[in-house]
């Protein structure tokens, strides 16, 4: 099975959706992949739901969506940067500008240690964050110590 495939049977047909929303991004300009989607280009994929995206400004109206996948737009400032070091890579079988490891990092590292997202959230950012630091273990020195310490141990 591919992971195209296995992405469909996850969100139930959600490639499609994706492939829409990548060109309403394209159009609006400056814009890339972020969260799970992004962290599977740098390691083993593990599907979920959501799509996170990036942008430099939010588009007029979202794709129609006949998924399950649930698009989540963010124009938060501490992450524009991202879009400047954004490479262009394939994700589930078309080019998409994903955020660079090291951004893909700190955004799940703000992620893991923002109180107000519930627990089950920041234990899946923790998980993805050993799971990178897994596959590029130079990636531990942006961990806090407590982080850091769990993946020596």
């Amino acid at each position: 099975m591919t992971a195209l495939e296995i992405y469909d049977l996850v969100t139930a047909g959600g490639s499609a959706d994706f492939a829409r929303l990548i060109r309403v991004c394209e159009v609006i300009g400056g814009y890339c992949l972020i969260r799970g989607l992004a962290v599977d280009c740098y390691v083993e994929p593990v599907y979920a739901l959501d799509v996170e995206v990036v942008v430099t400004r939010l588009p007029q109206s979202s794709p129609a969506l006949e998924s399950d996948l649930r698009i989540q737009f963010t124009t938060d400032p501490r992450c524009q940067d991202f879009i400047s070091r954004a490479m262009v890579q394939t994700v589930l079988g078309i080019p998409v500008r994903v955020a660079a490891l090291e951004d893909v990092t700190q955004g799940k590292l703000w992620a893991w240690a923002d109180p107000s997202r519930r627990l089950s959230k920041r234990k899946k950012d923790e998980l993805d964050l050993i799971r990178l630091a897994e596959a590029w273990p130079e990636l531990k020195r942006l961990y806090p110590p407590e982080l850091a310490a769990m993946l020596d141990g």
